[in-house]
């Protein structure tokens, strides 16, 4: 039977809680407001995410080379990018809560309940009037409809608003020994300007022909005024970015490209695609010529994932601009100098991380007439489980826990595993299934005459008796990339 959206949702949070996958940063200390800590089972599953992404936007993409950007970057460079001047959201505090929300996001979460009640009149209406407002930077017109439709702040239960205004994202500090004659410097709100400022140094040393791209995996920062639904909004996250360069006049085709491939990359992880919608952007950012999201339907909604963007060569200019330095390219094909346009792939990994544990999560009902009995299972796929197999001894004596270990001592360099001897193997077998561990391989006294062990799988719970030998094989063939990255 399924849950409740909001009940799930809950039972996610406490169960990535309870088998070490994300912990409330600083928790003894009552928390840090927004900031996660990834534990265990959640760095490895987290890693496994990066390395599917890398391996397939890299590793399969001989156009295509890797970066790892400073996250301190020249203070002129976020005045070159806009994001000094720019980089904001719409804000409108609550007089009586003294709460401090983003307007869009109130009138979003009233569009979904016009939705749910099926007034879909109504929530096509606001969602017009607030893409308008937007496109306007009209902001008094997104006070007007919190009010006209009568949404209270969710504290207070009052209407209290004040004027909506903006408010920027980014995170200052100062560089230097001495206070008083510190440089200001931003933490990065993204990657991608760490792209774009090496772009040339990159081309040059790596002989790159256009059109081409660089990758990157690392931590971004923004002040999010409003930071919620677990680590969908964060204060301290991390993206995974692509800037693809292309010449100009050719933009269209390639964004159309990348659009269908990012796609694709997340439903060869079994999703149902139904699960999955483009969202176009009805404001574009000022440096974009076509936009696209790619939402998720998360317990609480549809939300963005991962975005496509069109970016042109306003980048790339403003640098030239701002830096004096010439950032263009020559084009051998047609004998022409050009600063390049450049379509951008960006997906949240923390989103993604968050999606993927979502997707897997299934409270199972196994009873029977005989007995009641339940699992919590976590259906990973086996490339992005934290632990590939676990391997138990049936008994704590007999030789069985050294033989085990002998197994695991042979599997271990290839394979991320886990040994376990304390308790029944049924408990064992539960405590497996709820981190995603695809295999169990129980040693028992069999083994010790004929090198047999018995292998278990999580998601169908049939047991089969192999050899030893060929452990390495089969767990390598069920969790290889190639599962994924053929697809």
């Amino acid at each position: 039977m399924s849950k409740p959206n909001d009940e799930l949702f809950k039972n996610v949070i406490s169960h990535a809680k309870e088998y070490g996958f994300v912990f409330p940063s600083s928790e003894i200390y009552d928390g840090l407001s927004a900031v996660y800590d990834y534990g265990q089972n959640g760095v490895e599953l987290k890693n496994n995410i990066k390395t599917y992404w890398w391996k397939a936007m890299v590793q399969l993409n001989e156009n295509i080379v890797g970066l790892d950007s400073a996250i301190f970057m020249h203070p002129k460079i976020w005045k070159a990018s806009g994001h000094v001047d720019g980089f904001s959201d719409p804000m409108i505090d609550n007089k009586d809560s003294n709460k401090r929300y983003r307007a869009d996001q109130l009138l979003e979460d009233k569009i979904d309940r016009y939705d749910k009640d099926g007034k879909t009149d109504k929530a096509e209406q606001l969602q017009h009037d607030m893409d308008e407002a937007l496109k306007n930077d009209d902001l008094p017109r997104l006070k007007e409809l919190i009010i006209a439709h009568e949404i209270a702040d969710p504290v207070s239960g009052t209407r209290n608003w004040t004027d909506v205004r903006q408010f920027n994202l980014m995170f200052s500090t100062q560089m230097g020994a001495v206070a008083d004659d510190a440089d200001l410097v931003y933490l990065r709100p993204e990657t991608a300007q760490g792209i774009f400022v090496n772009y040339l140094n990159v081309q040059k040393s790596g002989r790159m022909k256009i059109p081409f791209g660089i990758a990157q995996i690392g931590k971004a920062f923004r002040n999010e005024v409003i930071a919620r639904q677990f680590i969908i909004r964060m204060r301290e996250f991390e993206q995974m970015e692509m800037q693809f360069f292309v010449r100009p006049g050719t933009q269209k085709e390639w964004f159309e490209h990348w659009k269908a491939m990012r796609l694709k990359w997340h439903l060869a992880l079994g999703t149902g695609p139904e699960k999955y919608r483009y969202h176009e952007h009805t404001k574009l950012a000022h440096y974009a010529d076509a936009a696209f999201d790619i939402e998720y339907e998360f317990p609480f909604g549809f939300k963005e994932v991962e975005g496509i963007h069109s970016r042109t060569d306003f980048d790339l200019s403003q640098h030239q601009k701002f830096s004096g330095k010439k950032l263009q390219y020559f084009d051998p094909e047609i004998n022409q100098n050009y600063v390049p346009y450049v379509i951008e792939t960006s997906i949240g990994l923390d989103r993604m991380f968050l999606l993927t544990l979502i997707n897997a999560y299934v409270e199972e009902d196994l009873s029977t007439e005989e007995k009641q009995d339940s699992r919590v299972v976590l259906r990973l796929h086996p490339c992005l489980a934290p632990v590939k197999a676990a391997i138990f001894p049936l008994t704590k004596k007999d030789g069985l826990p050294e033989k085990a270990r002998e197994i695991m001592d042979k599997l271990k360099i290839n394979f991320n595993l886990q040994y376990e001897e304390k308790d029944a193997i049924g408990k064992r077998y539960r405590r497996q299934d709820a981190i995603g561990t695809p295999f169990c391989i129980t040693v028992d006294h069999q083994t010790l005459e004929d090198n047999t062990v018995t292998i278990r799988h999580r998601d169908t719970m049939k047991q089969e008796r192999v050899d030893a030998g060929q452990l390495e094989n089969i767990i390598g063939g069920l969790v290889s990339w190639k599962n994924l990255l053929s697809l």
